[in-house]
């Protein structure tokens, strides 16, 4: 596991987590809400149309009137988000402000690459 300090002179793209979970756009909320309800590591759910970023949610983001039925494309939100060749110490600061301490990774084009992820004591980044 790196170590939030160990940044230097690194990008995203070297303290991003690649192992993505994903869900694709067309999944509804009902489904949602089981991703989340089936792990307690599920912090943040992110959403895509192949490979292509569509957004993403948090568990406790998902608005309590919206009808199961409804798409996750439709309710996801589309940012913040960062390159893959920023800074790393930005990516760990902007991480760490998002209440899921989670940031997608995405290039100019739109595809999902990674997530920068810090762990649950915030002392390392997930999956590196």
């Amino acid at each position: 596991m790196r170590q939030l300090r160990e940044v230097d002179g690194l990008t995203a793209a070297d303290v991003m987590h690649r192992q993505l979970s994903t869900l694709p756009a067309t999944t509804n909320v009902g489904e949602l809400r089981a991703y989340f309800a089936a792990s307690t590591s599920h912090r943040l759910a992110l959403v895509v149309d192949g490979t292509r970023y569509v957004g993403a949610i948090g568990a406790g983001e998902i608005p309590e009137e919206v009808d199961a039925a409804v798409s996750v494309g439709d309710i996801a939100q589309r940012g913040p988000t960062i390159d893959p060749r920023a800074a790393a110490a930005g990516a760990r600061d902007a991480a760490l402000e998002h209440p899921n301490q989670r940031l997608p990774v995405v290039d100019e084009a739109g595809t999902l690459l990674g997530i920068v992820a810090i762990n649950r004591d915030r002392e390392g980044f997930c999956g590196t």
